[in-house]
């Protein structure tokens, strides 16, 4: 099987492969969260899927990488595959020792509902951890399938 294979800044994108893949390495600064968000909201348009949820749960996620596993110099990785229509999303950050942890916020804090947000609209998703010191948070939602094109 030979899939077109772009690789452009440390951004990989397996556009006709069977299973749709992109990967992205991204500084663990805010501004690069929002461009996670960005940037998987393009690819998935790419693949020609719409989901809103898919991208409030990267932002949600990519959030948490930048402000809950950022460590100095280090970055994190956004990947996104499709296979049987089902999207998975996976943030991988330095901060293994970091684990997430859904807790509802006391009703007066002002952040803390990422994760809740996550579990409201992935059909399920979870926490790998990885080689020292990383680990991967991942969510996986159900897409509506692209339409052909003619």
């Amino acid at each position: 099987m030979n899939a077109v294979h772009q690789e452009t800044a440390g951004i990989t994108a397996q556009p006709t492969s069977p299973f749709p893949h992109f990967s992205v390495l991204l500084s663990a600064t805010p501004r690069s969260a929002r461009l996670a968000r960005l940037l998987a909201d393009a690819q998935l348009r790419s693949w020609g899927y719409d989901s809103d949820a898919a991208r409030h749960v990267v932002a949600e996620l990519a959030v948490n990488a930048v402000t809950h596993g950022r460590v100095p110099g280090r970055d994190f990785r956004l990947v996104l595959y499709v296979v049987d229509g089902t999207l998975r999303i996976e943030i991988t950050d330095t901060r293994g020792e970091r684990l997430p942890e859904l807790r509802p916020p006391s009703p007066d804090a002002e952040s803390g509902r990422g994760l809740l947000l996550v579990d409201a609209l992935a059909e399920r998703w979870g926490v790998t951890e990885d080689r020292f010191p990383r680990k991967t948070v991942w969510a996986e939602l159900r897409l509506t399938a692209p339409e052909p094109e003619s």
